[in-house]
């Protein structure tokens, strides 16, 4: 059985080593590269394509949230699982947002990591414990937005009024509407400008 093949995204030597062993000693994934910053990681793409890309949020040059987002949309297929030491609610959901079909923390127990690894290689999603309890905890908060919701949102932040909304979306202005009101009682605003900063703290744009 040939052996998950694995590229490490993070820029703290020590850290990659210690990840790089360990991941060598389970015996079920190589590593073929180790990054220290975003483009080293884009360049090393452009020549080799791991199954699963393990990547740190914090990064000298760019945010590994932003890397993730530009990981996927030049190379869809690519599996990628946040290995980190945050643990934030807007950090998770972003990741989340922006690509990741996973996320561990670093402190995890090293059978974890590889479970991780191994359901993320075969097309699943992985959340360790934190990261699902702070996922459930949006969810409960209503935080969660539906596609069309984080379309409309978008769109209203950048400006569009409801019939140009509805004209992009092919929807009625009355539906912006709706979902505008949604989106205002979700995350308890008082108004569109309310809306449009609260969506933002909290990593909804």
């Amino acid at each position: 059985m040939e052996k998950i093949t694995i590229l490490i995204v993070d820029d703290h030597p020590i850290v990659a080593e210690g990840i790089r062993k360990l991941i060598q000693d389970s015996q079920a994934a190589q590593v073929i590269g180790v990054a220290g910053t975003g483009k080293a990681c884009l360049d090393f793409l452009r020549w080799e394509k791991p199954d699963v890309i393990l990547l740190d949020i914090s990064l000298p040059d760019i945010s590994g949230i932003d890397l993730c987002k530009t990981i996927k949309a030049k190379y869809p297929s690519s599996r990628i699982l946040s290995l980190t030491t945050f643990n934030e609610r807007s950090t998770v959901v972003n990741m989340m947002k922006n690509g990741a079909d996973g996320y561990v923390l670093k402190n995890s127990e090293t059978g974890e990591i590889i479970e991780a690894i191994k359901e993320v290689h075969s097309g699943g999603k992985y959340l360790c414990d934190a990261a699902e309890t702070l996922l459930k905890e949006e969810a409960a908060n209503g935080l969660l937005l539906t596609n069309r919701e984080k379309e409309v949102i978008q769109l209203i932040a950048e400006g569009f009024t409801n019939q140009q909304i509805a004209e992009k979306l092919f929807i009625s202005p009355l539906t912006v509407d709706s979902h505008r009101k949604n989106l205002i009682t979700k995350l308890n605003a008082r108004n569109t400008a309310s809306l449009i900063r609260i969506a933002s703290e909290k990593g909804l744009l």
